[in-house]
C-alpha cells in the first residue's frame, strides 16, 4: 500500500522549478531515505506533502487522500528545518503546550509517554535553552509523534549532530518504525547513517526524481566488481561471456564492462590477449554508497 504517491508533482518560484514532475511512491512500513544535494528540492517537496506548500502543478496523495484532507493530515508528524519551541519552557511544558494547541485528548498521559519514548523523562524539567542538539531533536521529533500519526515527514534530523546524537537518533528511528510501525521518509546528507536504517532511497536532482531503489537493489548494484576496458569493448563482452559463461555483467557508457561474479582475472587477460584485444584498465573495484549516488546525481560535489 502507498502511504505516500505523488503524480508530476511541481513547485515554480518565480523562474525557477524547485520541485519538476516528482513522481515518488513510500510504501506502508518503509524508512525512506530522500537524497539530493542542496537545493535539490528535498525540503520543498516535504513542505509540499504536508500542506505548508501550494504545488504549481500535480497531485500528492497521503494514504490515497489529497493532502489538504483533515483525516490524512492528522495521520501526518512533521518535523521541517527548526521545531517551533520556547526555550525558557522545559521539554514536557512544551509538549504539553503544543498538545493543547492541538486540542489532543488525554494531553498529560501521551506526553509524558512520548517523553518516554524518545528518551527524555530524565530532561523533562530542565529548561530547553540547556537542551544539547541531540536532545532539541529528539524533542523536535517528539513534537511530531504528538496525535499518534502514522507517518513521519522528518527534514535533516541528524544534521549538526555529534556521533551520540547521531546514533540516538537512528535507535531512535529504528524503534518507531519497528514497534509502532511508523512509516517514515526522512531526508539527509549523510549517507553512511541512512544506509544502516532505509528500507528504500529515493534519489533527487534539480527537483526530479532520478531514481528510487531499495536498499537489497541498492546493496546489489554496490557488490564488488571487475572494471574493465578494452579498444573492443563489445568483442571483449561477447568473447568472455562465452568464454567465462558469465551471467552478471553489464555494458556501461565509454564502453566500461563491468562483472558482477568471481572471475580469474588472470584468465580475463589471456583470453582477451590471445583475441588480440587491448586492455586499457582492468581491477577489482568496490563502489560503495556515497560513490553509487554522487554517481546517479552526475558525478563530483557534495551530495
Amino acid at each position: 500500500m502507498a502511504v505516500i504517491e505523488t503524480r508530476g508533482l511541481s513547485k515554480r518560484y518565480r523562474d525557477k522549478w524547485a520541485v519538476d514532475h516528482l513522481d515518488l511512491r513510500v510504501e506502508q512500513g518503509d524508512i525512506y531515505g530522500f537524497i539530493g544535494r542542496n537545493g535539490a528540492g528535498k525540503s520543498t517537496t516535504l513542505k509540499l506533502l504536508c500542506g505548508l506548500a501550494r504545488p504549481t502543478q500535480g497531485e500528492a496523495l497521503i494514504f490515497g487522500k489529497p493532502v489538504q484532507d483533515p483525516v490524512a493530515r492528522r495521520r501526518v508528524g512533521v518535523l521541517i528545518e527548526q521545531p517551533g519551541l520556547y526555550p525558557g519552557l522545559s521539554g514536557r511544558e512544551n509538549l504539553r503546550l503544543h498538545a493543547a494547541l492541538l486540542g489532543l485528548d488525554s494531553p498529560a498521559r501521551q506526553v509524558e509517554e512520548i517523553l518516554r519514548t524518545v528518551g527524555l523523562s530524565a530532561a523533562e524539567k530542565k529548561p530547553l535553552r540547556h537542551y544539547s542538539m541531540g536532545m532539541k531533536q529528539r524533542l523536535g521529533v517528539a513534537l511530531a509523534l504528538l496525535g499518534g500519526p502514522d507517518l513521519l515527514l522528518l527534514d535533516e534530523p541528524i544534521n549538526g549532530l555529534d556521533p551520540e546524537g547521531i546514533r540516538e537518533m537512528r535507535e531512535l528511528l529504528l524503534r518507531l518504525n519497528r514497534e509502532r510501525g511508523l512509516t517514515i521518509l526522512v531526508s539527509s546528507h549523510i549517507l553512511g547513517e541512512l544506509s544502516k536504517i532505509a528500507t528504500r532511497y529515493g534519489i533527487i536532482q534539480e527537483g526530479r526524481m532520478v531514481e528510487q531503489i531499495t536498499a537489497a537493489g541498492l546493496e546489489q548494484n554496490c557488490a564488488d566488481y571487475l572494471h574493465l576496458k578494452a579498444d573492443q569493448p563489445q568483442r571483449a563482452a561477447a568473447l568472455l561471456e562465452r568464454e567465462l559463461r558469465l551471467k552478471r555483467w553489464e555494458m556501461r557508457p565509454e564502453g566500461e564492462l563491468r562483472i558482477y561474479e568471481a572471475v580469474d582475472t588472470k584468465a580475463v587477460g589471456r583470453l582477451l590477449t590471445q583475441a588480440g584485444i587491448s586492455i586499457e584498465e582492468m581491477g577489482l573495484h568496490r563502489q560503495d554508497l556515497e560513490a553509487y549516488f554522487l554517481e546517479r546525481m552526475g558525478g563530483g560535489g557534495h551530495v
